[in-house]
């Protein structure tokens, strides 16, 4: 059964081309002068065939002809063939002056767009790589536990003082700020307390603001 499954691209179709019309159309090397008019001609002769559109057709003779194999083949003395192989016209100078323009133009973009990607490498080369972190060393990090959040004394829980129950010599906490500081009662008296810090500072305090 003959397949009639539609070519899906430019490529696909000038390969089909190539082995439809193998006088005309090549796959490799320079290529032959197209007859003006080629298009109408291929639309004539597929106009049967499920596989090729028209639209497609048109992009695809459209690639080939701007192929620079093919404008390589635009040269004096060359004459333009039909579907069968069959030479015509002659190319016109206006014609190959043209194709030496194009095909300038085409290596021009395409020099000009390598030139830029080299470049852009080359910056990026030159940009300093952050050390690679081995999968043994990420093991490392992740096995390390974390450190204990340390708890300020803020959060720790408060017992206030018995203020009956003081006496010298008892360690307690002074409430100075946010947070309690380590002391010593040094002396008990009807209306406060006088305490030892351990930064030996001798200070006076309610005993409200005593806690243990």
């Amino acid at each position: 059964m003959e397949n009639t499954e539609k070519l899906k691209n430019s490529k696909e179709i000038v390969a089909y081309l190539v082995e439809k019309f193998p006088a005309c159309f090549v796959a490799e090397g320079e290529a032959k002068p197209l007859k003006i008019g080629i298009f109408q001609d291929l639309a004539e002769r597929l106009a049967d065939d499920a596989r090729v559109s028209k639209t497609m057709l048109r992009s695809a003779l459209r690639q080939y002809t701007s192929s620079w194999r093919y404008l390589h083949g635009l040269k004096a003395g060359q004459a333009r063939v039909d579907l069968d192989g069959n030479p015509g016209e002659l190319l016109t100078e206006e014609h190959i002056e043209h194709a030496k323009q194009a095909l300038k133009e085409s290596k021009e973009r395409v020099f000009a767009s390598r030139r830029t990607n080299t470049k852009e490498k080359d910056e990026k080369a030159k940009k300093p790589r952050r050390p690679a972190v081995h999968k043994t060393e990420k093991a490392d990090v992740a096995a390390k536990p974390k450190a204990a959040a340390k708890v300020p004394a803020a959060e720790a829980p408060l017992v206030k003082v018995d203020a009956a129950t003081l006496k010298v010599g008892q360690d307690v906490r002074v409430v100075m700020g946010k947070f309690p500081v380590p002391a010593t009662i040094k002396e008990v008296t009807k209306d406060d307390v006088q305490v030892q810090l351990q930064t030996g500072m001798m200070v006076r305090v309610k005993s409200e603001h005593l806690v243990l």
